[in-house]
């Protein structure tokens, strides 16, 4: 198997230096990797020690929580030029 082209994955956040959109993935005939461009952090995905099942992105690690409150907004007419 040849090696993948790597891709960035967007959101990604890097476990070890925490910046993010620097994670790229990629293949090879050891297997599935993901490597911090910024950092240098590399890891092999589906390792027996690799706790992670899934990439950290704002879209997983933010907490859902809607804002309920009631806002009340006003409407004005716009000045004539009279």
């Amino acid at each position: 198997m040849m090696a993948s082209p790597k891709r960035f994955i967007a959101g990604a956040v890097c476990p070890r230096c925490a910046e993010m959109d620097k994670i790229v993935m990629y293949a090879t005939d050891e297997g599935q990797f993901r490597e911090c461009v910024a950092c240098g952090y590399k890891e092999r995905q589906g390792d027996a020690e690799s706790e992670v099942a899934e990439l950290d992105t704002r879209v997983n690690s933010k907490k859902n929580e809607d804002d309920h409150t009631v806002k009340q907004v006003v409407f004005f007419k716009a000045g004539s030029d009279e």
